[in-house]
C-alpha cells in the first residue's frame, strides 16, 4: 500500500485547505464524503474503499487527528514529517 500525498490549498498566504490522497490514481471520482471528524472528510470511490482525506480546518487538525482517521481505515500511520507542508503553512 503506498503511503499519500498530500496537497495543501491556499488563499493569500494562509492554508486553506488540504487533500490526503490516499490512492494516487489519477481518474477515481469521488462517490460519497462523510465527515469522521470536525475538520476531517473521507472521501470514498463507489466501492466504498477510501480515496482521499480533506482537511477543510488545517490550522486546528491536528496529527493525533489524522492517525485516528486512517487508523480506522485500515491505512498505514502518517509520520510528522509528512505533515510537514501544512504545518509550515499554518
Amino acid at each position: 500500500m503506498k503511503r499519500s500525498d498530500l496537497e495543501v490549498n491556499f488563499r493569500g498566504a494562509k492554508p486553506l485547505a488540504a487533500y490526503d490522497d490516499l490512492t494516487g490514481r489519477p481518474g477515481q471520482r469521488c462517490h460519497h464524503s462523510r465527515r469522521v471528524q470536525p475538520g476531517l472528510v473521507v472521501d470514498d470511490v463507489r466501492t466504498g474503499d477510501p480515496l482521499g482525506i480533506e482537511i477543510t480546518s488545517p490550522r486546528t487538525v491536528t496529527l493525533a487527528a489524522v492517525k485516528r482517521v486512517l487508523r480506522g481505515l485500515d491505512w498505514p500511520p502518517i509520520q510528522r514529517a509528512e505533515l510537514g507542508p501544512l504545518r509550515k503553512a499554518s
